[in-house]
This record gives C-alpha cells, sequence and structure tokens, in this order.
C-alpha cells in the first residue's frame, strides 16, 4: 500500500484490459482500441503509432523495434525483433581510414535501414484482428490536426535538439525553439505514410516514393544506403531466452538486444542475500553497481548480431555468474568497465497492453539518440535513427559494423512468468540503463517485495563512465557508505529512464503501473 501522506501515484486496476505507456494520448488511443472489440496487439500498435508524434525525440517510423507477445489462450511468448540492418554498402574499414574511432553520431553512417515498419505490418498480419486504417486512426488524426507537447516532451525537447538539421529541423524547432508545454506540434508527413502503410502495408514504406524520399535524402548526405537495401529489410520471428531468479522466469529478447545482460545482472546477485539489506541503503547499491559493470562489461564483449553472437550461453552459464560474483569486494568499487560499442543515450520509448482475452505484448521502439541522426527525409519529414552508433569500429570485434549486420541493441522488452503462467509484462525505458533496469526493477519486486507501482517509483542508482548516478531520493548515508566504497558518487543530473508494467493477478485483475518520471500513466477499462 502506497503512503498517501505522500506524492505519489497509485496503480491502475481493471479487469477487461489495460494499457501503459509514456505518454497518456497513447494509452487512451490503446484501450480505444481494446474497447472497439480490438485486441493487445492492434492496442500496441495504435499506442507505438501515436507516440512517434507525442514524442518524436524518442521513437519514429525510421526506427527500430522489439516486441514480445504472449497469444491469448497459450503461455508460449513469441519475440520479434524488427530491428534494421546496416546498408549492403557499410564499412567499418571505410570509417576507419578516415579517422574515425567511433562511428559518428550525426552523419548518414550511422543510420541503419528502419526496421519498425515491417515489424508493425508482420504484427498486424500474425496476431492482429483489426485493419491499419482503424488502428492507425489516432495516430493520423494527431499528426493532421496536431498533439499537444506534454511537459516531459518539452523539457527533452529542449534539451536534445541541437544536433537536428535540415528538414529536421524545420520540423522541429518551430520559429527556431523547440516547442513549450501545451505547443501543438503537427507531423502532416508522417500521416500521409501512415495514410500509406494502412492502404498498401510495407510496401509503401519499403517501396516506391516513401522509400525513394528516405534513399535521397541519405545519398545527398554521402551515405551508402539504397532502395535495394530498404526493400531487403524484414523483421525476424524467434524464441525469448529465459533465466530464473526467486522462483520466477525472467523471458528477454535475444541478441541482438541486451536482454542478456539484464540476465546475467541477476544471475550475479543471486549469490547475494540482498532481502536481507536496505533496499536503498549502501550495500544493496554498491553490489548492483558492481554486478551492473560486469554485466556491461560481458555484453560489450559478446553480445551482437545473433549470426555473429557466439558466446551467449557462456555469458548465462552459472558458472560465469559465479566467478563475476566472487570478483566483487562488498567493501571496494572495482573501476568502469571501457565501453565499446555505445555511445551515452536516453531515447526509448516503451508500452505494454494485456487484453481481455489475456493476450500480453511487451513492446519497445527507438530512434537510438535524441531525434536519432538529427537527419529527417526530404519529402515526408521522416526521422531516421542512428542505431549504427551501436556497432563497434573495432576490427575483429563480433559487433563490427558489417554490411546486412544488425548492430547491438539496448532496448529490450521482457516479460515474467511463474509457474508455467506468465505473470507480468514489463520494460525499463532508459538507453543503457535498461539491462541495470530490468535487474533492478526485477529484485525490487522478488527481493524487497514491493508491488510493481512502488518497484518503478523507487529510486535508482547507475554507473555510467566512471561516475555512480544517484538520484535525489536516495538519504545521505546512502551516498556516503557508497562514497566510503570508493565510487564516485553524484546526484543524477536526469531522472534515470521509465518504466511501465501490468500485472497479471490469478483473480483476473491487472494491476498496471507507469513511471511518473514520464508523462504517461497506465489506463484500464
Amino acid at each position: 500500500m502506497r503512503d498517501f501522506d505522500t506524492p505519489g501515484r497509485s496503480a491502475v486496476f481493471a479487469t477487461n484490459g489495460v494499457c501503459a505507456t509514456s505518454h497518456p494520448l497513447a494509452a487512451g488511443a490503446a484501450v480505444d482500441i481494446l474497447k472497439a472489440g480490438g485486441n493487445a496487439v492492434d492496442a500496441a500498435l495504435a499506442a507505438a503509432a501515436v507516440l512517434g508524434v507525442a514524442e518524436p525525440h524518442m521513437c519514429a517510423l525510421g526506427g527500430d523495434c522489439f516486441v514480445l507477445i504472449k497469444p491469448a489462450g497459450s503461455e508460449t511468448v513469441r519475440a520479434l525483433n524488427g530491428s534494421g540492418r546496416a546498408a549492403a554498402g557499410a564499412s567499418a574499414g571505410a570509417l576507419r581510414a578516415a579517422g574515425h574511432t567511433a562511428v559518428p553520431l550525426n552523419d548518414p553512417a550511422a543510420v541503419t535501414i528502419p526496421g519498425a515498419v515491417d515489424a508493425f505490418c508482420a504484427l498486424a498480419a500474425d496476431h492482429g484482428t483489426m485493419a491499419l486504417d482503424q488502428v492507425f486512426a489516432a495516430a493520423i488524426r494527431y499528426a493532421d490536426e496536431g498533439i499537444p507537447v506534454a511537459p516531459r516532451v518539452a523539457r527533452d525537447w529542449a534539451l536534445q535538439s541541437d544536433h537536428l538539421q535540415g528538414r529536421a529541423r524545420d520540423l522541429h524547432l518551430p520559429g527556431g525553439k523547440a516547442p513549450k508545454p501545451g505547443h501543438v506540434f503537427r507531423a502532416p508527413g508522417q500521416a500521409e505514410v501512415l495514410r500509406r502503410i494502412a492502404r498498401d502495408g510495407r510496401a509503401a514504406f519499403y517501396e516506391g516514393e516513401v522509400a525513394a524520399d528516405v534513399i535521397d535524402t541519405l545519398q545527398g548526405l554521402g551515405g551508402w544506403h539504397t532502395l535495394d537495401d530498404m526493400a531487403a529489410t524484414s523483421c525476424t520471428w524467434g524464441d525469448p531466452i529465459a533465466s530464473d531468479y526467486q522462483g520466477f522466469e525472467l523471458l528477454e529478447h535475444a541478441p541482438n538486444g541486451q536482454g542478456a545482460t539484464a540476465m546475467l545482472i541477476l544471475n550475479i546477485l543471486k549469490h547475494f542475500d540482498l532481502a536481507a539489506m536496505d533496499p536503498f541503503g549502501p550495500e544493496r547499491t554498491h553490489l548492483e553497481a558492481e554486478a551492473t559493470k560486469l554485466g556491461y562489461d560481458a555484453r560489450d564483449r559478446i553480445l551482437a548480431d545473433p549470426d555473429h553472437c557466439t558466446r551467449l550461453e557462456h555469458m548465462l552459464a552459472p558458472e560465469t555468474a559465479a566467478a563475476l560474483a566472487a570478483l566483487i569486494d562488498p567493501a571496494r568499487a572495482m573501476a568502469d568497465p571501457a565501453p565499446l560499442s555505445e555511445a551515452v543515450h536516453r531515447e526509448t520509448v516503451y508500452l505494454t497492453v494485456v487484453d481481455r482475452d489475456r493476450m500480453a505484448v511487451s513492446f519497445i521502439y527507438s530512434i537510438f539518440h535524441p531525434f536519432g541522426s538529427g537527419i529527417a527525409s526530404e519529402k515526408f519529414g521522416i526521422m531516421l535513427q542512428n542505431r549504427g552508433a551501436g556497432f563497434t569500429l573495432a576490427d575483429g570485434h563480433p559487433n563490427e559494423m558489417a554490411p546486412g549486420k544488425r548492430p547491438m541493441h539496448t532496448i529490450i522488452p521482457a516479460m515474467l512468468r511463474h509457474e508455467g503462467r506468465l505473470v507480468m509484462p514489463f520494460g525499463v525505458m532508459g538507453g543503457p540503463y535498461q539491462a541495470c533496469g530490468h535487474a533492478r526493477f526485477v529484485t525490487n519486486l522478488l527481493d524487497f517485495g514491493m508491488h510493481p507501482q512502488a518497484a518503478i517509483d523507487a529510486p535508482r542508482a547507475f554507473p555510467e563512465d566512471g561516475v555512480l548516478n544517484i538520484e535525489s531520493p536516495y538519504p545521505e548515508r546512502t551516498l556516503a557508505g557508497l562514497a566510503e566504497r570508493g565510487h564516485k558518487v553524484q546526484r543524477a543530473p536526469d531522472p534515470i529512464g521509465g518504466a511501465q508494467a501490468i500485472w497479471m493477478h490469478d483473480s483476473g485483475v491487472l494491476e498496471a503501473a507507469s513511471d511518473p518520471r514520464k508523462d504517461g500513466c497506465a489506463i484500464g477499462y
């Protein structure tokens, strides 16, 4: 039970269906679809399309997505990889020869072919029940007529738009300035593209005028992308990976996502009695930070395109976690691992939907950095991701940039299963924080007995670039105890991530939680 004498947020309880997102209008669009007879996939696609208009710095049709789905009447979970690939002309060697040590963030070289639209169409075809014109109706209306800019969106927009260039700058900085809260933002080009996808399917995006707009824009800036790269884009169905923690089964998306990193962190933490610790004290925070450093070091050595990721079994082996746990000194901090493949970013949206038939969807959607590459297509204004910056340029590394290859991804949807029954789809936003965030959310739930909203609300810590960032609700004694252990501690300059979750109770009641760090909410009926 939350403390009603202090500011906070109640969980949302419903029986027929519920959606939790980072934007209330997206959650509302999803629930409207559920009420109209659509299922959780229809609703998730409706919410995702709205989020592309409501949070354009976070996600767009020019981005990628990953999805976990539990169909109605089944406990089998399917995984959909909607991440795009590097163009056939991509070359790490060419970038090294040009003097780059990392993929340049705001350059066509960082733009991988968008995979989200192909995944949207595959989801609708394989598991949806409604026509896409009905599913996308709310997003099309908001894009045409305008959507009010929400407070957290406005804050991020102002702080993160300096790298916008050309058409993207004209679209997103009206009068040369970031919009303030309540400003009505319009994206008529995006509305037209959604209408075409609804009418003609994936071909409307990956072939013809829209594809030509994307490729002409990139080639005009020196990109190596071609129409053949667009036409060849295809999402991939597969199985999630799984590991156990405290009697529950954690389901994560397989590589090229970083879900295995969350599993490794939890496997390391199994070797310590977290439940006996203060959840906001220095002991638990220190152990989590150390396990995170070790987990991310393994991630940067191992995770890559699934065709190049050969050591996943080793990463998830119990003996690997045991050996890494033995490296942790409870009284002393270790150095951060050297980053190999990832520039710091924060931009992702996550949404989850459960419907009346208990189909459950865990859905994450992103253009990587704020406003992606900063490049928008000239005619339709499609923001293009810079997910290629997730590659490394290290020669011979599994995650080295190469033609047709998927980069290591930070975005990861997740689910929890107990005794064979799915009990919770969930996800944590926040760029590199996500794997650490999954581990923290799970330990908040299962070691410290927090309900989902409290587990999301609880303050977070994250070691990054040699500093342990600590959110402000942590007590000063925790910061002092961490400093005594050798951590370089600072109050986090920004809220760390965001999260959504839906607990599916045995009684049939759905309990949904949404992160107050964002503008969003959960809505049920």
